[in-house]
């Protein structure tokens, strides 16, 4: 391994599995045939990240900025030359993150815009499946919209069933009968016309193998990490 090569940090726990989730996808898309061939990630895994989800849906909490900032002072000062935020709805403060520091923070926004507009270019609708409050928000729809493209979302109880889901794989209570919730989504995106889908969650990236769709489906985290390995090795 080059002395030069970069060192990654990652601001994880939001949450832990998902964070475990994005190293194993990075592990596996790196060209290695001994250990040294591998890429250094610095990983702080803190589940104590106030709540994205209480803080931009249910309007209560704390602020995640703040502590996102902390992290991404700490992985900096550790030694990382680049910086990944893998929750995808955290990326509602990802402005605040990279103001905060001299080093570059992959958006996973853009590069999941671009991928997908690189692979389709002739796509003008994709299905989001992920947190409500991504919908809230609109956090995506920038990302897409210099593309020419629109994002949708599942329709209510849809949604609301998505989230339940995306709660109960946090908690590790994930039935099959909720596991349905997520191939219904994706049924309904494909009703509401999107060309292809997105998985925008990292605790569905966790579960993607349960997703039955005829659409494409793209993987935010596998968007994510394959960047990371071309970002690094070149």
């Amino acid at each position: 391994m080059s002395s030069k090569e970069m060192t990654v940090g990652i601001l994880g726990g939001m949450g832990p599995e998902a964070t475990v989730d994005l190293m194993r996808r990075i592990i596996k898309a790196t060209p290695a045939n001994d250990d040294a061939d591998h890429i250094r990630l610095l990983v702080d895994n803190d589940p104590k990240t106030p709540s994205r989800i209480q803080y931009l849906i249910e309007n209560k909490g704390k602020s995640p900025a703040p502590h996102m900032v902390k992290m991404a002072l700490g992985l900096e000062g550790g030694g990382a030359d680049i910086l990944v935020i893998p929750c995808n709805t955290a990326h509602m403060f990802y402005g605040e993150v990279s103001q905060a520091v001299s080093v570059p923070v992959l958006n996973i926004l853009e590069l999941s815009a671009e991928k997908i507009h690189r692979l389709y270019p002739d796509f003008k609708r994709v299905g989001i499946l992920g947190s409500s409050a991504l919908q809230i928000t609109q956090l995506y729809a920038p990302a897409f919209a210099a593309w020419g493209v629109d994002t949708v979302f599942p329709d209510n109880d849809r949604q609301e069933a998505l989230m339940a889901l995306i709660r109960a794989v946090k908690a590790n209570t994930h039935t099959k009968e909720m596991t349905d919730a997520f191939n219904l989504a994706a049924e309904d995106l494909e009703d509401q016309g999107a060309a292809c889908l997105l998985i925008a969650c990292t605790e569905l990236s966790v579960i993607a193998g349960k997703l039955k769709t005829g659409l494409p489906k793209l993987d935010a985290s596998q968007i994510l990490a394959e960047h990371i390995v071309e970002r690094v090795k070149g």
